[in-house]
C-alpha cells in the first residue's frame, strides 16, 4: 500500500489504480485522446471518473516520437483554464500535469492539479526539481533516453532492466537532495526503446518493486501493441487491455491509460483473482 499526498489530500493506492489521459493538444499519436474544448475536456473527464479513473492526467503538449516541441506558454495557455475548471467541476478527482517545463508545473497546481508527471526526469527544465520541492506535490519520474524529438533514434542499452534499476536508484537519490519524498516511478515504455525494449521490461517488471515505490505503467496503445499486432493506435484496444493485465500481474500500481473502462475491468478482475482461495 502507498500512500500520497496531494495537496493536503490523500491518495491512497492500497489496490492498483487508474490515471485517465485527456490531451489538450491538436498532434498526440492517438486521435481519440486529444481535446479541443474546455466543455470537451469535462465531458470527457466526467466520463473517466464515472468509470473508476482515480487521476486525469492533462497533457498540453505531444511527446510522440518525432513531435514538435512548443513553448512553456503555449502549454500554459492550454491547460490553465481547463485544468482550473476540472478542479471546480471535480474536486474529488486527483490532477495531475504532464509536462516537463517548470512553469508549466507551477501554474497547473495553482490551478488544481496536485501530481506532476515529468517524462524528463528533471533535465529538461533546470528549475524542475526546485519547483516540484517548493510545491510539495507527488512526482512521476519517468525514464527516458534522448528527447521526444530524438528519442526513437538507434536507442540502446546493456541491459534495459538493469541500466533503468541503476537510473531510479540514482535519481531517487538525486531527488531526496531537493527534499522530494513522494516519487511514482515509471519505466517510460516507447520512449528512447524499442519494441524488443518494451517487451524486455514488461518481461522483467517485477525487479522494480525493490524501489518500493508505486509503479506507473503507460503502455496505452502504443506502437509496441499496434506495430506487433499490424494494426494501428486505434485498433490497439485489446492488445493495450492484455498488456496491461500483464504488468498489473507484475506489480503496476497505476495503469495510464486512454480507455478507463477496460482498465478498471482488468484491475477488478485481478483482484478477484488474488482473493481467490485455492
Amino acid at each position: 500500500m502507498y500512500t500520497l499526498n496531494c495537496k493536503g489530500r490523500m491518495l491512497t493506492i492500497d489496490e492498483p489504480v487508474v490515471m485517465g489521459i485527456i490531451n489538450i493538444t491538436p498532434d498526440s499519436f492517438y486521435s481519440g485522446s486529444r481535446q479541443q474544448t474546455i466543455d470537451s475536456v469535462l465531458f470527457q473527464a466526467e466520463k473517466m471518473l464515472e468509470e473508476g479513473a482515480t487521476i486525469l492526467d492533462i497533457g498540453g503538449q505531444s511527446t510522440r516520437p518525432g513531435s514538435e516541441q512548443i513553448s512553456a506558454a503555449d502549454e500554459i495557455s492550454r491547460i490553465k483554464a481547463p485544468i482550473s475548471a476540472l478542479h471546480q467541476r471535480f474536486p474529488e478527482a486527483f490532477i495531475s500535469i504532464d509536462t516537463y517545463y517548470a512553469s508549466v508545473a507551477m501554474e497547473a497546481v495553482n490551478a488544481g492539479a496536485s501530481i506532476i508527471n515529468d517524462i524528463s526526469a528533471g533535465t529538461l527544465d533546470a528549475d524542475m526539481l526546485p519547483t516540484v520541492a517548493a510545491l510539495k506535490v507527488p512526482y512521476v519520474l519517468m525514464h527516458m533516453q534522448g528527447t521526444p524529438q530524438s528519442m526513437q533514434v538507434h536507442p540502446q542499452y546493456t541491459n534495459i532492466t538493469k541500466d533503468l534499476l541503476a537510473f531510479f536508484i540514482q535519481q531517487r537519490d538525486r531527488l531526496k537532495e531537493y527534499g522530494i519524498q513522494e516519487v511514482i516511478m515509471d519505466p517510460g515504455f516507447g520512449f528512447g526503446k524499442t519494441i524488443e525494449h518494451n517487451f524486455q521490461l514488461l518481461q522483467a517488471l517485477e525487479v522494480f518493486e525493490i524501489l518500493q515505490a508505486p509503479l506507473l505503467v503507460g503502455i496505452s496503445r502504443k506502437a509496441t501493441i499496434w506495430r506487433t499486432l499490424q494494426t494501428s493506435p486505434e485498433a490497439a484496444l485489446n492488445g493495450t487491455t492484455v498488456l496491461n493485465t500483464v504488468a498489473l500481474f507484475k506489480g503496476a500500481a497505476i495503469l495510464r491509460v486512454h480507455d478507463v473502462k477496460e482498465a478498471v475491468e482488468s484491475v477488478k478482475l485481478m483482484q478477484a483473482l488474488k482473493m481467490a482461495k485455492v
